[in-house]
Formats: C-alpha cells, sequence, structure tokens
C-alpha cells in the first residue's frame, strides 16, 4: 500500500481537532481556498507550509515528520538515542532531576509511558510488583494499574486508575496514536472493584487527585508534578516526561525520610 498524500493527513489531523477549514485558514493566515486545494492534492504544499500548518494544528514533532515524507521531503527532527554523547547535558539534568528529589519517588518515562529512569525511591511504590512487570521494558500504567502490580496496595484505586486513564485518554486524542489507543483500551480491561469517577470532583479540604498508597507503615498519600523538556527539537526530548511525585502530608514525609537513611542513601 501506498503512503497516504499530504493533503488527506492534514485534513485527518484537522478534523481531530474539531477545526472547519475557514478556522484553521484564519489561524495559519492562508486562504480558504489554498487549504482546500492543499487537502484535496490539487496544490502540493511546500516544506514551509506543511511544518506551518502542522505548527497551528499542534501536530506532535514525530507526526510532523511524517507530514513530511507524505509531501516528498526530509524528515526535519532527528530521534536521538539518550545514550548519545550529543544527549549528555539532557541526562545529566534528568539525573539532577532525580538524585536532587530523593528521598522522594521520581520517574522519567517515553510517549509509551515506558520506565527509562527513576531514582532510588520509586522502590518504595513498586514493592511487592511482580517481577515481570518491572523488567527492562517495564511501563509505569501497567504497573500502578495490574492486578499484580500495584493497584491491590492503592487504598483508592478507582480514583487514581480514573485519573491515569484520563490523562492517557487526553494523550491519545492529542497524538492520534494507535498504539497509545491499544495500551488506553488494555489498561480499560484492568480489574477494579472501586468506583471510577467519571469527573474528577474535590472532596472537603482537597487540593489535587492524590495516591493513597498501604503501606506496612501506614497509609502513605502522594500528590505529582509533571515537566518536561521546555524547548525540545528532537523526538527523544520532546516525549520524554519526569513524574515527580511528592508527600501530602507529614506522615508520609517521615517514612520517605526513615526509608532513606536506613537503607544508607543519605
Amino acid at each position: 500500500m501506498g503512503k497516504r498524500p499530504v493533503g488527506e493527513l492534514l485534513r485527518q489531523w484537522r478534523e481531530h481537532r474539531r477545526l472547519s477549514q475557514l478556522e484553521l485558514s484564519n489561524q495559519a493566515e492562508v486562504s480558504t481556498r489554498h487549504l482546500s486545494f492543499v487537502e484535496t492534492g490539487r496544490s502540493t504544499p511546500s516544506r514551509d507550509m506543511v511544518l506551518h500548518l502542522a505548527e497551528r494544528l499542534e501536530v506532535p514533532l514525530r507526526e510532523r515528520n511524517t507530514l513530511l515524507v507524505a509531501a516528498g521531503f526530509a524528515p526535519v527532527y532527528t530521534r536521538t538515542p539518550l545514550e548519545d554523547p550529543h544527549m549528555r547535558p539532557a541526562r545529566e539534568a534528568l539525573r539532577q532531576l532525580l538524585t536532587g528529589h530523593e528521598p522522594y519517588p521520581a520517574v522519567v518515562v517515553d510517549r509509551y509511558w515506558n520506565l527509562l529512569e527513576g531514582n532510588a525511591s520509586v522502590g518504595l511504590l513498586t514493592e511487592g510488583c511482580a517481577p515481570h512487570l518491572l523488567g527492562p521494558a517495564s511501563n509505569s500504567l501497567r504497573v500502578s494499574l495490574h492486578p499484580e502490580g500495584m493497584a491491590p496496595r492503592i487504598l483508592n484505586l478507582g480514583e487514581w486508575r480514573a485519573h491515569l486513564l484520563g490523562r492517557l485518554r487526553r494523550q491519545v486524542e492529542l497524538t492520534a496514536d494507535p498504539e497509545l489507543a491499544a495500551l488506553l483500551q488494555e489498561l480499560r480491561e484492568y480489574p477494579c472493584e472501586q468506583p471510577e469517577p467519571e469527573v474528577e470532583l474535590p472532596g472537603p479540604g482537597d487540593i489535587f487527585t492524590t495516591l493513597r498508597l498501604r503501606h506496612e507503615q501506614g497509609e502513605l498519600v502522594f500528590f505529582s508534578t509533571v515537566a518536561t523538556f521546555g524547548t525540545p527539537l528532537d523526538l527523544t526530548l520532546a516525549e520524554l516526561v519526569i513524574e515527580s511525585f511528592y508527600p501530602a502530608d507529614e506522615f508520609t514525609a517521615d517514612v520517605l525520610r526513615s526509608t532513606i537513611h536506613v537503607n544508607g542513601r543519605t
């Protein structure tokens, strides 16, 4: 099967973003007539026009390369392995973020939520998980929601599961990635006996959704922040996410600090 025309791909992205031709043409400052000609194949867009429309459509860098190839141009966004010497500044920044966050857990995941790196404190979150979930190809969402993973220890599994699946669903809507859509479907099939709220509503005093985890010393409560590289021009960097977990109460902070101290990681 031959490659799909760039006009068809652009039209699908426009429809995926729920924009009319008039709305996109106004945003991109091109005529509706020209945009129509590009989408139907009557006009061949230049390299700059492909990138210009992709920018207005908020197409991820990976898919921008696909658009360029479909239009007959070479890809412009590289995908450099994280181990490459050119990525040393990025690796050092990631390690600084991870180690500097201890004694609190932090992880680095890729576009598909595969765990690339984590600090020493992550082990507290994954205690008791089945070994097959924690191998080299471990996926942080599977580890979290699989019945042999963290799920049996998550006291508010329904709430946390709804939060994670909502994040993944929004990512699928943004990227239209079939692999992410397949992951979402897989995770939805995992059992959960707790109710899953369709909308995250705060309870009395709540300011964010927390992860409540059963631990031998008591209930641990976390919230998390998500960070990305601010100006990535490489696919690897553009798709990296650093998720950092923080204690939501003093008891959790005390347990984390004591665990690090006992294990000699002060």
